[in-house]
């Protein structure tokens, strides 16, 4: 099956610290999914090179519809964090045989920041992949969308979508 691939990034009016510190938050990212969405985590669970064991799964996250209805999951596995500047995640969903989260934060030149989110995917069902590509790009739209409301957007969100 051939990989799906969604990019967007936006350029924030915040430094990177307090993006950073937002985007790496079980609160932050449900800030970012709300109200259509939640993710589940283990009390305490912070995005952490001392707590997160790199490589291999972390633990399950059920995403919920509207906050209360699972619908999918995420075995969560991160690859890599690089403390103010992003994270690679490779996990498996339900909805998909693999799934590679990239985040990144940059400083701009006027002390913005430009937060890209790459994802790769491998949807489980075969010709299911231009519809899961549509929600997945409007996810990370609206992700942007929310972001921007808590930071400012520097200019308008530029979602650079791949085919």
């Amino acid at each position: 099956m051939t990989p799906v691939e969604v990019v967007t990034a936006t350029e924030l009016r915040a430094p990177p610290e307090e993006v950073w510190a937002r985007v790496t938050s079980l609160e932050g990212i449900n800030y970012e999914l709300s109200p259509w969405m939640r993710m589940t985590a283990p009390r305490g669970a912070e995005l952490s090179p001392a707590t997160v064991p790199l490589g291999q799964r972390w633990f399950r996250s059920w995403i919920l519809l509207f906050g209360v209805i699972p619908f999918d999951y995420d075995d969560l596995c991160i690859e890599r964090i690089d403390p103010g500047r992003g994270f690679l995640e490779r996990s498996s969903m339900l909805s998909a045989r693999s799934w590679e989260h990239e985040r990144t934060i940059e400083l701009l030149e006027d002390g913005g920041t430009r937060l890209t989110d790459r994802v790769d995917f491998v949807p489980r069902l075969p010709r299911a992949g231009p519809v899961h590509r549509a929600v997945i790009a409007a996810v990370f739209r609206h992700r942007h969308r929310r972001l921007e409301c808590a930071f400012g957007a520097r200019r308008a969100a530029s979602p650079a979508t791949a085919p």
